[in-house]
């Protein structure tokens, strides 16, 4: 027999060409079953390819590396045979690593195609030699490699299919496996060769015509070499990009959902919105016309929740209502829609059998909102007044529905509040008498509809006229002068008290520059603000515009907010009032005595004046509690450096009390009503002085020694 040997570089080279063919197809794996359509089966047929290369270049690369003592060469077409079917091998095992699931007899299956294939190109190789006589092969060791090829191909496959996803260190596990598979293929090919015998005398029949081993070496290492980096560099860039489109799509998808979220649910409660709630009610009306079915709309307002939020601050109110939600939706069954509209106003819609069916819901949640809540170191209470509107009974267009659900809550908060209402066609009157005094609102200053009456202020013990506080009318065309109470709460719900805060600050100032004119120059002029306007932006721009337009100094404008708004959210009231007082205008505190002020913040607070409320006044006689309240009051203001007016003074007696502790400024019916800035020139012309006899009288009165 002849004797061979191996040249040792080339069979390192045909090693190193079976790792980086190994990893290659482990990286090609993982690209195809992650790609879609068409580039899935560009990857597909590129990874084929290199991998076929990469296995055929490596056994070739081996069979180079081997010599005998006569001239070798190789036949092209057997060759490029043998490189056609490492090709069809690999595209093969690519196939089965890309499938969902790889159980065990597929597995088994494909590793005896693959590493019969693997064995044809082996052989097919070394049939390319052409060699005369043939080679004899030992069948233990043809076995053997055969054998060495399935396993190889096992392993390679099960590997491959783990290792296809991106698994923490990816690529240290691919490279681990690199190896090994390596290792498995070279000892394929190797104990392949060393089954193979040459008998002496034989001579290679394609060492004239087949190619020249000298160069042909080089030539297929370069060229795989180039092929596998090539397809490991795209392979490893389009890894990079398409994790980098993933992470994109991934931030987009988030974004976008929280931008479904923010869309269609409110950012407190975390209940639908308008919007979504608008969409399964009419989801709902589909599914209702279609299967003659009935469902109920359930409008639900929180009784005594505004006094909660004014008198304990927004937090508190927050709270509250997140702590109703959990309530509430412990009350609801699975296919109900509950939903908040805004501020305390929560809607349900339900999928109801029969009148009796919502009844029943609705007492339950009634019931449930009527147990306290315990919040921080308060326990508050507060009640639910729900109407109830009935699909096709009650209405049979969304509009109808809502407006009916509407206007039955407001019947059960005529009626009492802490309970239900049916709709009924009754209540359609009030619910157009409101949403009719709603447009004629929208439009009462374009039609200059709006007035201002002008309560004196009487300081004392002079009796002299200090200034005005402003009141707001409506001269409503068909139902008179309106008192703000009717219209204001509608404005503040709206947001039309913006408008028409705005339109009275500006009036008020008007009037005050035409009494200066008239000679009337120590005259102020006093302003209120609702919570709305006070938080509003710009409202330091809007009371400059104001003062500048109509020429009237600072000093001679209060602007007056009541105690409970100004402690709503302290630190904010004291930064506002504190850029209106820089720029010359009063505060004043109103209503003082009905909130909850803290001491730390009201000292802190740079207003100039405090307001008795009304309602200690009115039931203020000596010795009682209210007129120790009141006393207390007028000690903390003079102690805080605050000049103290009481406000509905009605009686001699209220006014001589106020006047004896040292109330500085009245103002109350007993001493004059607010009128038109017409009347007050008229009361003047027509009293003169004697206007603030009376007040100057009484306060002198007392003011002299028994």
């Amino acid at each position: 027999m002849l004797v061979g040997s191996y040249n040792e570089i080339l069979v390192f080279f045909s090693f190193l060409v079976a790792v980086l063919a190994s990893y290659t197809a482990l990286d090609m794996a993982g690209r195809v079953a992650t790609a879609q359509g068409r580039a899935a089966r560009l990857w597909w047929f590129g990874g084929s390819f290199s991998m076929g290369l990469g296995i055929w270049s490596m056994h070739f690369v081996g069979m180079l590396a081997f010599s005998l003592p006569i001239p070798l060469g190789y036949d092209p077409l057997i060759t490029t045979a043998s490189l056609v079917i490492a090709i069809a091998a690999s595209a093969l095992a690519l196939w089965l690593v890309c499938q969902q699931t790889l159980p065990w007899l597929r597995l088994a299956h494909g590793a005896v195609l693959i590493g019969c294939g693997i064995a044809v190109m082996h052989y097919s190789g070394m049939a390319a030699l052409r060699m005369q006589p043939g080679i004899v092969y030992d069948m233990g060791w043809l076995s053997a490699s055969v054998a060495i090829a399935i396993l190889a191909s096992a392993a390679a496959l099960w590997l491959a299919f783990r290792l296809r996803a991106n698994v923490c260190r990816v690529r240290l596990w691919r490279g681990i496996a690199a190896l090994i598979m390596g290792l498995a293929i070279a000892g394929m090919h190797y104990t392949g060769m060393a089954a193979a015998s040459f008998p002496d005398g034989s001579f290679c029949g394609a060492s004239n015509t087949g190619l020249d081993t000298n160069w042909l070496a080089l030539l297929v290492i370069m060229l795989t070499l180039a092929v596998l980096a090539i397809a490991l560099i795209v392979s490893i860039l389009d890894g990079r990009m398409q994790s980098r489109t993933s992470l994109l799509a991934s931030s987009l998808e988030k974004a976008n959902s929280e931008l479904i979220q923010l869309a269609l649910h409110d950012n407190l409660t975390r209940l639908p919105n308008r919007l979504l709630l608008e969409d399964r009610l009419s989801q709902a009306l589909k599914v209702a016309q279609r299967e003659s079915s009935t469902f109920a709309v359930m409008f639900m307002d929180l009784d005594g929740f505004k006094a909660v939020n004014d008198a304990f601050g927004h937090h508190i109110g927050d709270e509250l209502l997140m702590r109703v939600t959990e309530r509430l939706r412990t009350c609801i069954r699975a296919q109900d829609t509950l939903a908040r509209l805004e501020g305390y106003e929560v809607r349900r819609l339900v999928v109801i059998s029969g009148p009796d069916d919502a009844a029943t819901l609705a007492d339950k949640l009634v019931q449930c909102i009527d147990e306290p809540f315990a919040l921080s170191r308060y326990e508050l209470r507060v009640s639910l007044s729900v109407g109830i509107a009935v699909y096709p009974s009650d209405g049979e267009t969304e509009r109808d529905l809502l407006l009916h659900a509407d206007a039955a809550m407001y019947h059960t908060k005529s009626a009492g509040r802490n309970g239900y209402s049916f709709f009924e066609a009754s209540m359609n009157a009030n619910a157009a008498e409101q949403l009719q005094l709603l447009h004629d609102l929208r439009m009462a200053e374009e039609r200059n509809e709006l007035r201002l009456l002008y309560q004196p202020k009487f300081e004392v013990p002079t009796g002299d006229v200090q200034g005005f506080e402003a009141l707001l009318r409506w001269q409503h065309p068909t139902r008179g002068l309106l008192a703000p109470d009717i219209f204001l709460p509608m404005a503040e719900k709206t947001g039309l008290i913006i408008p028409i805060g705005k339109w009275v600050l500006a009036e008020a100032c008007r009037q005050l520059r035409e009494w200066h004119l008239q000679g009337f120059s120590h005259w102020s002029i006093a302003v209120n603000l609702s919570a709305v306007q006070f938080e509003q932006p710009g409202l330091l721009e809007m009371v400059a515009e104001a003062i500048d337009r109509h020429c009237i100094p600072a000093a001679n404008l209060t602007l007056e907010i009541t105690e409970t708004v100004a402690m709503r959210n302290a630190e904010v009231t004291i930064e506002t009032l504190r850029s209106l007082t820089d720029f010359g205008v009063k505060a004043s505190i109103d209503d003082f005595g009905t909130g909850y002020s803290s001491l730390l913040y009201l000292k802190r607070l740079p207003a100039s004046e405090l307001k008795i409320d009304r309602a200690f006044v009115k039931e203020m006689s000596v010795g009682n509690e209210d007129s120790v309240i009141v006393s207390a009051i007028i000690a903390l203001g003079k102690a805080l450096g605050l000049e103290i007016v009481a406000e509905g003074v009605e009686t001699p007696e209220q006014r001589a009390f106020l006047t004896e502790l040292g109330c500085e400024t009245l103002q109350g019916f007993l001493l004059d009503r607010p009128m038109p800035a017409a009347q007050i020139l008229e009361r003047i012309m027509q009293a003169g002085p004697g206007w603030s006899s009376s007040v100057a009288g009484a306060t002198k009165r007392i003011s002299e020694p028994g």
